[in-house]
């Protein structure tokens, strides 16, 4: 008898548990994961790993995988479908993104010993006027869910367009309209942009792979549940 009401507890324990875990993965009503919205898009969430400006993984990205709102990921879709169609693709960098690691990036940049990935990042700029740039901010509007950092690639071999400076390179480069760039460089910015305004997405001037949707459903809203 003891052994049975030990297995019905440790049964309905390992039960609940489960339950909890499956909770914990589902999303906030009107999110999505992009990957099974748009599967052939080339994902490369450069802040679960280490290739990024700081080095190592970023706090709240506990996965590799991309959240979106739904009426973004929507849009984002239409994007895609126009870009196959001239045998181009998008790969995608980052989406949503959680206040936690925004407050992981502002923990980073007070520590001025800490530049192991200067020379590849922000070889240029003083850490200490990242924020005063507009490089990093308090509160980013990938945490309201409707932004992406992204690039073309190529469909026939999925390598990346030549836009004429590297994702998150901190520096007049990667102004959409910087004068560092060759006329080529510049049309492969704009054809980016033009189609990403055709389907309601708005550019940042200082870094010509940040995009946000202009309808945007949390626009008061910065979320902090994690990416996993």
């Amino acid at each position: 008898m003891f052994n049975s009401f030990n297995s019905v507890f440790l049964f309905l324990g390992l039960f609940f548990m489960c339950l909890q875990g499956v909770q914990a993965q589902q999303l906030p009503q009107g999110f999505v994961y992009l990957d099974k919205e748009i599967p052939d898009i080339v994902y490369e969430v450069r802040y679960a790993g280490e290739n990024n400006f700081m080095g190592k993984p970023v706090r709240g990205y506990e996965k590799s995988r991309a959240i979106l709102s739904a009426p973004a990921a929507a849009a984002l879709a239409k994007v895609q479908k126009e870009l196959i169609s001239k045998d181009y693709m998008l790969k995608l960098f980052d989406a949503y993104r959680p206040q936690k690691a925004v407050n992981h990036f502002m923990e980073w940049a007070r520590d001025k010993n800490d530049t192991l990935r200067k020379s590849d990042f922000y070889p240029d700029v003083a850490k200490k006027d990242l924020f005063e740039l507009g490089y990093i901010s308090t509160r980013s509007g990938h945490s309201r869910g409707s932004t992406v950092d992204i690039t073309l690639v190529n469909v026939e071999d999925c390598s990346e367009v030549d836009m004429g400076g590297s994702y998150d390179y901190f520096g007049e480069i990667s102004n959409h309209y910087s004068n560092q760039i060759t006329p080529q460089q510049k049309k492969n910015r704009e054809l980016l942009r033009l189609i990403m305004r055709k389907y309601g997405f708005r550019s940042y001037s200082k870094e010509w792979w940040h995009y946000t949707y202009d309808a945007e459903p949390f626009p008061d809203t910065y979320f902090d549940f994690p990416v996993n």
